[in-house]
């Protein structure tokens, strides 16, 4: 039992469990939002479902809609957490970065002065 307990309390999985239960919750809000998208284009267009679009007699529809839903998830993914999330990383990260770059100079200098027996 004390095996089961440690792998239990490791934070990888803690971390995990985390990242699934807010990646669920997260679902749900895109895909509210991918059928707000889709009735504004159904508004514009006609029609948000193109599943009985066949141009031709060939049955592309529901092709274009999980294109048009994938192209909207796409979106809301790099705007709502991958720029949000470089910003970020580019302001608070760049001081820890620039640290140690300057940590490696130094040891570097340190090395060198070994070297020449100074």
């Amino acid at each position: 039992m004390s095996g089961f307990k440690k792998f239990l309390l490791q934070g990888n999985v803690v971390e995990l469990a985390v990242a699934v239960v807010i990646g669920t919750v997260f679902a749900k809000v895109v895909d509210a939002f991918v059928k707000i998208i889709m009735d504004l284009i159904g508004k514009a267009g006609g029609t948000p479902d193109f599943s009985n679009y066949k141009p031709g007699g060939v049955s592309v529809g529901n092709f274009l809609t999980a294109l048009i839903g994938f192209l909207i998830v796409a979106a809301v993914v790099y705007f709502g957490v991958v720029k949000p999330y470089e910003a970020f990383k580019a302001r608070f990260m760049k001081q820890k970065e620039e640290d140690d770059v300057t940590e490696l100079s130094v040891l570097t200098e340190i090395r060198d002065a070994l070297r020449t027996g100074r």
